[in-house]
């Protein structure tokens, strides 16, 4: 499964941000360089031209993952299966984590709250998909069900794509 929600993944980001689409390229440089913590003014951060160059990569290599993974599950190789429950210290872990950077991203500067306001019913939903796939993830590796784990992956993923190529507007 790992294979296949990665393929698709990779290759949605890989040509939507390889082609800026919509200027996701460019709407992905402003979005990491805003979240980028102790980052100012002086600190060098790689262009806009590196990043369509990177997701280059994604582009040409997805489909190759993707089809490896779409003949494991024609060969019965690849399927959804239960993963071992980590240990209680790493879910803690995990869950503060991703609590601090949910709070990162929903406080009044933080991405997914700008995003949010700035954003009619579409944009809104995949906001909210986003964050909900993020939670459904977190939840899920800690209880060890992997087929559920990559299906909010690729969930969150997607909302994700789709915030980048939204939003004409947004600086």
């Amino acid at each position: 499964m790992f294979l296949l929600v990665w393929g698709v993944f990779a290759t949605a980001f890989g040509w939507v941000v390889a082609t800026d689409f919509r200027g996701a390229a460019r709407r992905l440089h402003a979005m990491s360089r805003a979240a980028t913590p102790f980052g100012g003014a002086g600190t060098s951060t790689p262009g806009v031209g590196f990043l369509r160059l990177l997701a280059g990569v994604f582009a040409l290599v997805g489909p190759v993952v993707l089809g490896s993974g779409l003949v494991g599950l024609w060969r019965g190789e690849e399927g959804p299966g239960k993963m071992p429950a980590p240990p209680v210290e790493f879910v803690v872990v995990e869950a503060l984590v991703a609590g601090v950077f949910l709070w990162r991203a929903w406080r009044r500067s933080g991405l997914l709250r700008r995003a949010w306001d700035a954003g009619t019913g579409p944009r809104r939903a995949a906001v909210a998909g986003l964050t909900t796939a993020f939670l459904a993830f977190v939840v899920t590796l800690g209880l060890g069900w992997g087929t559920w784990m990559m299906t909010s992956w690729l969930v969150g993923g997607l909302c994700g794509v789709s915030l980048l190529v939204g939003g004409r507007g947004q600086r």
